[in-house]
């Protein structure tokens, strides 16, 4: 978490970035429609990036970009023919229209200098924290540290799962007994957040009209995430709240130079005015119409803060490390699920699960305390845990946890989320993306929502555009995104990228699942390392026993079209997976 709420603070991203940075940077450009490119410069653009990851810069020359990308033959003579130098222009072109357009704020820069082949590599590196400058309005909204994924962080998130889990469902448990001879509580605690009118610096009739339209604009796009509450109050008070009371402030200010506008974002803990978080975002009036300048703002800034895993979330998360207080367990057990998800751990499931159950007992109105169990339901089905339990019970299961929680809340993005899921996996695919394209609209910032509504489209055959919806949801949740990093694998590998599948399956590195563990096998199967799949396919026969003796099953209950299917089964075929016929 950066905090970066004093003026003249600086935040940059120091470091060379990781092989694992760059390559999932490439993909990101590969599956922006941002990228102009044909294929022929996309496959020259992904052999120099992995020849350097590999060492071998020295061996990129225009003779073996020809003979090994464009399929020349031996005579190929650089000095007669231009194709080399005419297709690394045309990759120069693309990328800057790329970072111009789509990817001004993507964590890696890659550059591919004139007058040379070998790309060059750089973390973004964001602008100090004072006027706007005519460079940084015109880059876009700037989101400094949004993006910046620290792994120890998340690693803690994963094991507190296991934690809040069990203090959440405990407490929860000793509530019950009040609960069976009293009326049940309406609502449980959550996070509630006051947004304040933001301020005007510049005191002009255009930066007033500004300010109040973005003020508007941020208390409606918030609005759409239900896991917090907003409020909406003229000045935000610094004593201590009572149970239950607003947690945090949101602050603006926002600061208008002719063209060029900054709008200065904190959060702030209302119990003692600490800044837990800050930012800014600079945009150019040149390139935006000013209602479009606003939603573009007000929809980063409720991305961020709002979202799950975002900064809310992870303030609520370290505060609830040892300890839950009263009245906030069941909002504690929405945030072990998200840890759960992190991993997707089936221990760590069972403890989740048990404890959204005994949520929804204490409060029958919590909308996304049901649709969350309805999607540990629908885990139990889709990653095969609890195999005592029957499919049908646990599909059964998500189908009346989904529908209590759409009547609850029609409008809750994660309830649509849920019945979406039921309904993929009851085969009604057309009735899931209805619902999907749904909550969608709802709500395009909820990355959560967006990434699983992208790989139900890519799943149903529309993988274009479902590939590049789970690619920006990777691009914009700070969390972690294993189960969205193995459904870019599933991407690859349908595009016949198998070297590409494979490393969006290692980034994913979701061991205790059993799907990924198949996902990997059928890569491995097709590039021919039966070393690596005979152990992936031993891991499965002790872990999941019988799991891979009906897996033409189990791919169908996945993947809609029989033509994917078919290719999915081939890769476990080579992997050395018996496979019967139809």
């Amino acid at each position: 978490m950066v905090i970066a709420g004093q003026q003249g603070a600086r935040v940059e991203r120091v470091g060379l970035p990781t092989d694992a940075e760059i390559l999932a940077q490439l993909e990101r450009i590969r599956l922006s429609a941002e990228f102009d490119a044909p294929d022929r410069a996309r496959k020259f653009l992904a052999y120099v990036i992995e020849e350097t990851i590999a060492g071998r810069a020295d061996r990129i020359k225009a003779y073996s970009i020809a003979t090994e990308v464009f399929g020349r033959d031996p005579s190929f003579d650089a000095q007669t023919d231009p194709a080399v130098r005419i297709e690394a222009g045309r990759i120069r072109r693309s990328l800057e229209r790329y970072y111009l357009v789509a990817g001004c704020n993507d964590p890696v820069v890659i550059k591919i200098p004139k007058g040379a082949y070998v790309p060059t590599f750089e973390r973004h590196v964001h602008a100090e924290a004072g006027p706007p400058t005519a460079a940084s309005a015109s880059t876009g909204p700037n989101l400094s540290g949004e993006r910046s994924r620290q792994p120890w962080i998340w690693v803690g998130i994963a094991a507190l799962a296991l934690v809040l889990g069990g203090l959440a469902a405990n407490a929860l448990l000793r509530g019950t007994d009040t609960l069976e001879s009293g009326a049940r509580s309406v609502r449980p605690n959550i996070p509630k957040l006051v947004v304040t009118p933001f301020e005007d610096l510049s005191g002009t009739p255009q930066s007033a009209m500004i300010t109040r339209g973005l003020t508007d604009e941020v208390v409606g796009k918030i609005s759409r995430f239900k896991e917090v509450i907003v409020v909406t109050r003229e000045q935000p008070e610094r004593s201590p709240e009572p149970t239950g009371g607003p947690a945090y402030a949101l602050e603006g200010r926002v600061r208008l130079d002719g063209e060029r506008l900054r709008v200065g974002i904190r959060l702030i803990q209302r119990s003692d005015g600490s800044v837990v978080w800050a930012n800014n975002y600079d945009e150019s009036l040149e390139t935006h119409k000013i209602i479009e300048l606003q939603e573009k703002a007000a929809a980063a800034v409720a991305t961020a803060v709002a979202q799950p895993y975002g900064v809310v979330f992870q303030a609520d998360a370290a505060r609830f490390t040892h300890s839950v207080p009263d009245d906030w367990q069941a909002y504690a057990c929405t945030l072990a699920y998200y840890g759960y998800r992190s991993e997707l751990n089936p221990k760590m499931h069972a403890s989740v699960q048990e404890c959204l159950q005994k949520a929804t007992r204490q409060f029958p109105n919590y909308a996304t305390a049901w649709a969350l169990l309805s999607m540990t339901y629908i885990d139990e089905l889709r990653f095969r845990y609890r195999l005592d339990r029957s499919s049908p019970v646990s599909l059964e299961r998500a189908i009346e946890a989904a529908l209590r929680a759409v009547e609850l809340d029609p409008q809750d993005v994660r309830a649509l989320q849920a019945q979406m899921l039921t309904l993929f996996f009851r085969g009604e695919v057309h009735a899931a993306l209805a619902v999907g394209a749904r909550a969608f609209a709802i709500n395009p910032n909820d990355t959560e929502l967006a990434g699983e509504y992208g790989f139900r489209l890519a799943l149903s055959g529309q993988w274009r555009p479902g590939c590049v919806l789970i690619s920006q949801a990777i691009s914009r949740n700070p969390g972690p995104v294993g189960y969205f990093e193995a459904a870019l694998a599933v991407c690859s590998y349908i595009e016949a990228d198998y070297v590409a599948a494979e490393r969006w399956a290692r980034l994913a590195d979701l061991r205790a699942n059993p799907i990924y563990r198949v996902i990997l096998l059928a890569i491995l199967g097709k590039l021919g390392k039966t070393e690596e799949a005979r152990e992936e396919q031993k891991w499965l026969e002790t872990n999941v026993p019988g799991f891979l003796d009906n897996i033409r099953k189990e791919v169908a209950l996945r993947i809609h079209r029989p033509e994917d299917q078919q290719h999915f089964i081939e890769g476990l075929r080579e992997a050395g997976v018996s496979v019967p016929e139809n």
